[in-house]
């Protein structure tokens, strides 16, 4: 079990890391457009996010 979550921790970083790494300029905007929204469509977005997450664990498995 904890194997497993240290992988998915991994798998997230690389992931976190790669809009950074391709295309730095883009990646400043997208931080600098986040930064101006609403704690509301922040907590939306990361409940979707969640949600999504939790769907697609679920089909793969």
């Amino acid at each position: 079990m904890l194997s497993s979550l240290l992988v998915a921790l991994c798998l997230v970083l690389v992931l976190e890391g790669i809009l950074p790494f391709a295309a730095p300029a883009r990646w400043k905007q997208l931080l600098r457009s986040v930064s101006s929204v609403s704690d509301r469509q922040a907590r939306l977005i990361g409940l979707l996010s969640m949600i999504t997450g939790t769907a697609c664990l679920y089909l793969l498995r």
